[in-house]
């Protein structure tokens, strides 16, 4: 019986470079704030999404912590694992491996962000608290398909807790918070509507994508989704050393990403193109600096270049640029390579 939990490899998608880059630079620094991928239907956009379980690196966490709080980072600890440190008990270290997370699009507000027992409180005194997403989300990628028809308050909801780091939840003046770190994906079909301007800018990295129309990568396309789904299994084995070692170039390049460095001449030039492109505030700015940062560790890199910047500009200024009606989406590139000579 084929297992209904395999789903295509990540290393076999064909294409949308793009998209997978985004994903695996946020992966390497969550800092950068998520990604928003855009699409038509049969773009691969939830396959690819969803096929990261298979190379997402590992990390420490408290084991037993029902958050996954992560190990050593006492000031990201939850109410739990600090009350365990203040009675002098040792928290133990566990290696797991990050997940993607889905959130339903049926899911209320409860079911995101967890609800307090006040029954248990008021008997006891003690906060019981039933975790909800943002609780498995921690550490993890949180991804929600179809992100454009998902209620606007648990948009908001999301978005404040991934700039956070922090669920708060209150309910009658009882409260209750835990750490709440993750990377945001959304992946939406532009023909069902689009999410609001101020929604849009909070996403870090975002994407148009289309589906593949050179004929012998759409047939490969087709060759290896029909192997696929003759033995789902067996072709995964297949792809294991593939998988094995994008995980562990994503480590690597989590533990080398502290090690970047970025040049004076670097950091004007993430500037001056953004300016150029005439982008409002510093979110862009910021932004560019850690994707390029990133993209150099994915490289195995410690100095950022101008070709970090050429990788990832196209990815942070899509969404956030000024557009007249009825011009196309997307940043101009031999505009940005101009601006990039002139530096």
């Amino acid at each position: 019986m084929a297992n209904v939990n395999a789903v295509f490899p990540f290393t076999e998608i064909v294409g949308q470079d793009n998209m997978k880059r985004a994903l695996m630079l946020n992966v390497v620094d969550p800092g950068i704030g998520g990604v928003l991928i855009k699409g038509e239907k049969g773009t691969a956009k939830s396959t690819t999404v969803r096929s990261m379980n298979m190379i997402l690196p590992h990390r420490k966490v408290v084991k037993g912590c029902p958050f996954r709080c992560e190990f050593g980072r006492e000031d990201r600890y939850c109410p739990y694992c600090r009350e365990k440190l203040d009675k002098g008990i040792a928290l133990e270290p566990e290696s797991v491996r990050m997940r993607v997370i889905d959130l339903p699009l049926s899911a209320t507000e409860d079911r995101v962000s967890g609800t307090l027992d006040l029954e248990h409180v008021l008997k006891t005194g003690e906060k019981k608290f039933e975790p909800g997403v943002l609780a498995s989300a921690n550490g993890n990628i949180l991804y929600v398909d179809e992100v454009n028809l998902l209620d606007d308050h648990l948009v908001d909801l999301l978005l404040d807790s991934a700039a956070m780091g922090v669920n708060y939840v209150e309910r009658e003046g009882v409260s209750f918070s835990h750490p709440s770190r993750f990377v945001l994906v959304g992946t939406m079909n532009p023909e069902e509507g689009d999410l609001r301007p101020q929604l849009l800018d909070r996403f870090g990295l975002s994407l148009d994508i289309k589906g593949e129309k050179d004929v012998k990568k759409r047939a490969e396309v087709v060759k290896k989704r029909v192997a696929y789904d003759m033995d789902p299994e067996a072709y995964i084995e297949r792809c294991r050393k593939d998988l094995d070692d994008m995980t562990q170039k994503l480590e690597r390049a989590r533990e080398l990403l502290p090690k970047v460095a970025a040049s004076d001449a670097i950091v004007d030039a993430v500037v001056s193109v953004t300016i150029h492109f005439g982008i409002d505030g510093h979110r862009a700015d910021i932004t560019m600096l850690k994707a390029a940062k990133a993209n150099a560790a994915l490289e195995g890199r410690t100095e950022v270049t101008k070709d970090d910047i050429r990788a990832t500009a196209e990815l942070v200024l899509a969404h956030r640029l000024k557009r007249r009606p009825f011009e196309d989406a997307g940043l101009d590139r031999e505009e940005l390579e101009g601006c990039l000579q002139s530096l």
